[in-house]
């Protein structure tokens, strides 16, 4: 699911809370880090943009402040979906759609 690692654009990675929006340095599976002069200590669910598309929501357990720069480990990384989970099994080959009779 997730298995990304990223190096972070300073215009498009970013974490948000409430209307206070903070930069992403740099994302693995296990961190994500940020400018500790400018972002307080994190910690339990934060959502993480790409732009303005919510893409990850993760659960940070602990974070750091490593020469200037806050280091936050997660626990869980929730991949953000745009549509709805399926509740049925798709069949790969099913018709997308049917044409009325005439």
């Amino acid at each position: 699911a997730f298995a990304m690692v990223r190096k972070a654009r300073r215009s498009r990675l970013r974490v948000q809370l409430g209307e206070a929006v903070f930069p992403v340095l740099h994302l693995t599976t296990e961190v994500i880090v940020l400018d500790a002069d400018r972002t307080p200590r994190l910690r339990g669910l934060v959502d993480v943009f790409d732009g303005a598309r919510h893409i990850l929501q993760v659960l940070i357990v602990d974070s750091r402040v490593e020469n200037g720069r806050l280091v936050c480990e997660f626990k869980r990384a929730t991949v953000v979906s745009e549509t709805a989970p399926l509740d049925f099994w798709r069949d790969e080959n099913a018709p997308v759609a049917y044409l009325p009779k005439h």
